[in-house]
């Protein structure tokens, strides 16, 4: 299979990853802040998961003080600068922004909340200390969004905080599994910077079984325990011929623009695309900014049913990615051992405008697609192995079971957040899910264990 730097130079490479949208500039950014209405009660805010007061910080930076607006968005959401390129505001705090009914366009509300995040990284500004120290200490499972989140609330209160993450670099899906042309994994180890510099310690290549977990919280070296496993592996097609060489996994194909050069990211000539979320999107734009002569995405049902948000939809179209819609895949046709396409039957559904309605498959339909680079992009499966060898640890479906205002399990001293508990959801609810259980194993701590914390 071709490299992508076979197709195209490194400099064309550079260009095509370039992140989307550009930066704004101070001026642009000032009158963009211009605009905004400091609306009391802000609808913004109230979208926002993380409760970001976002009038406060775009009036701080309209005053030229983006380090304060920085520190306004950071003490709610230590991940604000990738909410910010990643996150779909358009559905968020830019979907309730008074201005689409006013002016038929909102605030651009995350290009500002990431500008000011860019001026106090590029000045290394430092915001957080650690509270007084409390003689607790928590471990927290998984680098991710949520973990890294709920370990920085925790050291701010003044518990000492171990981070076990399994992967040799930390920040989960974050650093490694969004689209590069979004976050790079350069930028996304600045926010694991800002988590380590109030003391909390990262383990790294430090995977934990349910058994290990279980030690964790009956030993004595911690007093609680925080899941923010994420998920597991892209779930299978359920067809023949899907292990075949040439069929990847979506996160596998997003990992390698992370770990290595781009010219050395393996691209297909052909690469057909299974799936129509989020990720299946990432794939299709970065086939084609790797080079890849055509790329199709294929869905069993139609585009007003596809899950990823709008906005990807239309990076997809403007990188030329062809749509096979109402395509339901039936096997990967391999020719030597390699997959060379993926043979499909046209479903239709069995009532008009209902995204959960059933599908029938069209009788003498089959079409193929040719391709030579295969990649299913259904989701991520949750990782039930791990759950069920915690054997007292009750589960809503796939998903771990918590109370929402705490993140308590139904395990004493364990919490949950992150995409273990939502089945995969933004960043942002990440970050939500970690603070929500700071709050929550600090009151755990506070009163199954005696004493008091600094919360």
């Amino acid at each position: 299979m071709p490299r992508a730097g076979d197709i195209l130079s490194r400099a064309e490479l550079q260009e095509n990853f370039a992140e989307l949208p550009p930066p704004l500039t101070d001026s642009e950014a000032l009158v963009e802040a211009a605009r905004c209405l400091y609306c009391f009660d802000a609808p913004c805010t109230r979208a926002c998961p993380t409760e970001i007061d976002v009038p406060k910080f775009i009036r701080q930076i309209l005053h030229r003080n983006e380090p304060g607006a920085a520190r306004t968005i950071l003490q709610s959401n230590i991940f604000g600068g990738s909410c910010a390129r990643a996150c779909p505001t358009e559905v968020l705090c830019e979907g309730a922004c008074v201005d689409n009914t006013l002016l038929n366009s909102p605030v651009q509300i995350g290009r500002l909340q990431r500008h000011a995040c860019d001026v106090a990284r590029q000045a290394n500004l430092r915001f957080f200390t650690p509270g007084p120290p409390t003689g607790r200490r928590v471990a927290i499972i998984g680098s991710g969004p949520a973990g890294l989140s709920c370990a920085h609330e925790l050291r701010k209160a003044g518990h000492e905080v171990v981070v076990f993450e399994a992967r040799g670099v930390a920040g989960g899906l974050n650093t490694l599994g969004i689209a590069a042309y979004k976050i790079t994994t350069e930028f996304a180890l600045t926010e694991v910077d800002l988590v380590q510099q109030v003391g909390v310690e990262i383990r790294r290549n430090s995977p934990q079984s349910g058994p290990q977990i279980q030690a964790l919280l009956a030993g004595d070296e911690f007093d609680s325990v925080f899941l923010g496993i994420g998920l597991g592996r892209t779930r299978p097609l359920g067809i023949p011929g899907e292990d075949a060489a040439g069929v990847w996994e979506a996160l596998d194909f997003i990992f390698q623009t992370h770990t290595g050069s781009y010219a050395d990211c393996q691209v297909g000539q052909h690469v057909l695309v299974i799936g129509a979320g989020n990720t299946a999107a990432d794939v299709a734009t970065e086939a084609v900014r790797l080079g890849a002569e055509q790329v199709t995405l294929a869905y069993r049902r139609g585009d007003e049913a596809m899950p990823a948000y709008a906005y990807e939809y239309e990076y997809m179209k403007h990188d030329g990615v062809h749509f096979e819609w109402y395509a339901q895949p039936k096997r990967v046709v391999v020719a030597d051992g390699k997959a060379v396409g993926v043979e499909f039957i046209a479903t239709e559904p069995l009532e008009e405008g209902s995204r959960k309605a059933g599908l029938r498959e069209v009788p003498g339909s089959e079409f193929t697609i040719e391709a030579d680079m295969i990649v299913k992009a259904l989701g991520q499966a949750p990782l039930l192995d791990l759950l069920k060898s915690l054997p007292d640890l009750k589960v809503d479906g796939d998903c771990i079971a918590v109370d929402p205002d705490s993140g308590a399990t139904s395990i004493a001293g364990l919490f949950a957040g992150g995409d273990c508990i939502s089945g995969g959801a933004e960043i942002v609810n990440a970050v939500q899910d970690g603070k929500v259980a700071a709050a929550g194993i600090n009151r755990y701590l506070a009163g199954a264990r005696g004493g008091s914390t600094n919360a």
